[in-house]
């Protein structure tokens, strides 16, 4: 119960996250700046971190013989994780940009699962799992259907095109999940799940780097009306606690359940947000057919879960 608890929390950190990391997009005016100053202030508070609790930020390097390729794939998965995020929305709208990665997520953590992948616990799919994520499913379609951008109308392509794009946010959301069964795992390896978070946090940056070098984005400081908040480096520090507690949960529930709970406390985190208009995010107030998602959400992890 108390790992399913930390899951929800963390999943509420992640809206902030995206916030704070929208917000630090307008000031510095591109996003894979933002991406990339994220991304290190995370390695840097990761690092912090784990020298603290470990004493060390090192590893032996018989993991890279003795260890197979993919246990350092999580950062990159992260990364490409949210650089699709970023082209999906003017294809599809905000809503499917929501449905389908989340739809992947589901589908994969399922699959890693029933089949062990990267070296994952088995939990054999049954017919009241695949009915708990589908209700989850279908908690995430009652809260994004009403969400502020639902209406935005997406570009017109032809049929193929739309469909491609739905299908690249599926395997999106599959990586996602990929992602979070790699860390368990590597944090499993390594005895520690935030020295696991700092070497896929270390990775992403790295990856940026190079992504940041190739497409030589023009650095434009951009001030708000009232200044640039301090707060908008912070989004670093929530990625990193994100990462952790990924870390820390998919041993302890299976990658399915780790991801469907993160799900609730990301929906949740989202509807406080919207519900307040936090860290400079436009209001848009609860409706009945939200809380009738969490509800919904709520029931489908538990029936994973218990049943």
């Amino acid at each position: 119960m108390i790992a399913v608890l930390i899951g929800i929390v963390i999943g509420v950190g992640l809206p902030l996250q995206t916030s704070i990391n929208s917000r630090l997009k307008d000031s510095l005016g591109t996003p894979f700046l933002a991406s990339l100053v994220s991304f290190f202030i995370g390695s840097v508070f990761l690092a912090i971190v784990t020298l603290i609790l470990d004493h060390s930020i090192l590893f032996s390097s018989s993991l890279f013989s003795r260890e197979p390729v993919w246990i350092w794939a999580g950062g990159f998965l992260g990364v490409i994780y949210l650089t699709v995020n970023i082209l999906l929305f003017p294809k599809l709208g905000s809503v499917q940009t929501v449905i389908f990665p989340v739809l992947g997520q589901i589908l994969m953590g399922l699959i890693i699962d029933n089949y062990g992948l990267f070296n994952s616990t088995r939990q054999k799919v049954t017919v009241t799992r695949i009915l708990g994520a589908l209700l989850v499913l279908v908690g995430v379609v009652c809260i994004v259907k009403t969400n502020r951008f639902s209406k935005v109308v997406a570009k017109k392509l032809s049929a193929s095109g739309i469909w491609l794009w739905r299908l690249i946010g599926m395997v999106a959301g599959m990586g996602s999940a990929a992602q979070t069964a790699i860390n368990g795992h590597l944090g499993v390896v390594l005895g520690s799940s935030v020295k696991a978070a700092f070497i896929s946090f270390l990775v992403g940056t790295v990856t940026l780097v190079i992504a940041n070098l190739l497409l030589q984005p023009k650095l434009q400081i951009v001030q708000g009306e009232h200044g640039n908040p301090w707060w908008m480096w912070l989004g670093g520090v929530f990625g990193g606690l994100f990462v952790a507690g990924n870390a820390y949960l998919v041993p302890s529930l299976g990658t399915g359940l780790a991801v469907v709970v993160i799900l609730v406390g990301q929906m949740s985190g989202g509807l406080v947000v919207d519900q307040f208009g936090l860290l400079e995010s436009a209001k848009n107030p609860i409706t009945l057919l939200k809380i009738v998602g969490i509800i919904v959400m709520l029931i489908g992890v538990g029936i994973i879960r218990l049943l």
